[in-house]
Formats: structure tokens, C-alpha cells, sequence
């Protein structure tokens, strides 16, 4: 099934979720654990009716759901194609379902709070250091280039955050590789900066923004506040 880019995912006025990263996302919130226990199992049966289930968390007071296609198909330019994970269709078929289910159930949705991390490494070799890191997170190689195009690691069971892999030039002088990238709802985005910087930290770099915002600590330390304006509901 061929995945959906920005522009698609923002038509279908997903109101109760959000995507971050490369899948959608959504929190519900619920007073009890049986209260969330029947919603999932009500989510369930909707996944079976259309052959597709979401990856689900529950907590203390909330459900957590991510929809994603583990097989979307995307083309490049060339028209070749390639397997990859992303939001396709079936997805959003699901989430509108998920919706549904939700109000006939009386619980309510909060999008502004749910979040995705990912790791970033700068390297200038990453099909050499990219199994290391597929053993190390993960226990397997295999987790290499899984769902991507590049050398990404990827877990299946989605037990570790993304590692991707920027380029870099290769340099002797130490510096920061690692960079953590923290995927928020685009209606929290001003306010998860301005407590960044409230807690001593910098804006060095909004050139990109609201899609990258770069934020250093007092060491110098960066990270990113990303924003998928492609997928945003356009007022």
C-alpha cells in the first residue's frame, strides 16, 4: 500500500491523533485500567474487521496508540520502489474508526500531550557503525536499514528509539555525535521551547522552525524540537 505523504495525512482531519515521526499517534485518556482494557479491546476488534492493529501502551490514566505500515511502499523519482514504514491508508481508516470508537465510549482524546523520541548520530561511516549499534539496541543486525531506506536502526518491537544517522565529515576534534530529536503535537511546540529555554537553555538555531528547532544546555549539549508541519491541520 503506498504511503501517504504530509499533505494527504492533513486532509483527513485526524483530530484525535497526530504524526510524529513517521507514524500517528494518539493518547486517550481513561479513569481506570478496565475503562482502557475495554477501549483497547474494543480498538481490537475494529483492527481485525480491517486487518490492521495499532501498536498499543497502556498506563495509569491513559492508552497510548501508534498507527504505522510496516510495509508502505514509496517511490523515488526514478519510480523505483522501495519498502518502507510509514502512514499508509489503512491507517488512517483505522484512526477514524479509533475515533468513533472513543466517543461512543465517552473517552477523550489529548493529542497536545503525546510525544516521540529519537536518536540522531553524526557519523561519516554509517554502514560500518550501523550494525554495532543494531546489536547494542537491539540484540540484532538484522535491525539495520529496517523500514528505511538508509542504515537506520530499527527495532520491531519498538522497545528502543529510532537511531538514524546525519553525515558528517570526518574530523579528530571531539565533539557532540549524538543528538536526541523529541517529536511534539505542532500546538505544544512554542510552549515545550519556551520551558526549554525557562530551564537555562539556548535557541541556536530556528532557521528550520517550526519543523527543527535546535536547543543547547549550558554545556553546549544539543537537541531538536521537531514539528511535522507537512501533516498539521492547516487553519
Amino acid at each position: 500500500m503506498d504511503m501517504l505523504k504530509g499533505d494527504r495525512i492533513a486532509e483527513a482531519n485526524l483530530t484525535d491523533w497526530r504524526k510524529l515521526g513517521q507514524g500517528l499517534h494518539a493518547r486517550y485518556l481513561v479513569h481506570d485500567f478496565g475503562t482502557g482494557a475495554r477501549f483497547v479491546t474494543a480498538v481490537g476488534e475494529a483492527g481485525d474487521a480491517l486487518g490492521h492493529h495499532p501498536r498499543v501502551s497502556i498506563g495509569n490514566g491513559y492508552v497510548d496508540l501508534k498507527l504505522i505500515t510496516d510495509d508502505a511502499i514509496y517511490r523515488d523519482d526514478e519510480g523505483t520502489e522501495h519498502v518502507v514504514e510509514w502512514v499508509t491508508q489503512q491507517d488512517v481508516d483505522l484512526a477514524r474508526r479509533i475515533t468513533e470508537i472513543a466517543a461512543d465510549q465517552k473517552i477523550d482524546a489529548d493529542p497536545a500531550s503525546v510525544s516521540v523520541i529519537e536518536l540522531g548520530l553524526d557519523t561519516a561511516r554509517s554502514a560500518t557503525i550501523a550494525p554495532v549499534w543494531a546489536a547494542l539496541l537491539t540484540g540484532s543486525t538484522e535491525a539495520q536499514g529496517r523500514g528505511c531506506m538508509g542504515d537506520d536502526v530499527r527495532d520491531v518491537t519498538g522497545r528502543v528509539p529510532i537511531l538514524w544517522f546525519g553525515d558528517a565529515d570526518e574530523h579528530e576534534t571531539p565533539r557532540q555525535r549524538f543528538h536526541i530529536e523529541v517529536y511534539v503535537a505542532p500546538e505544544v511546540a512554542e510552549q515545550r521551547i519556551a520551558a526549554a529555554v525557562a530551564a537555562g537553555g539556548t535557541v541556536v538555531d530556528d532557521s528550520n522552525a517550526p519543523s527543527l528547532t535546535v536547543i543547547a544546555d549550558q554545556d553546549g549539549n544539543k537537541g531538536i524540537v521537531c514539528v511535522d508541519v507537512s501533516a498539521a491541520k492547516k487553519e
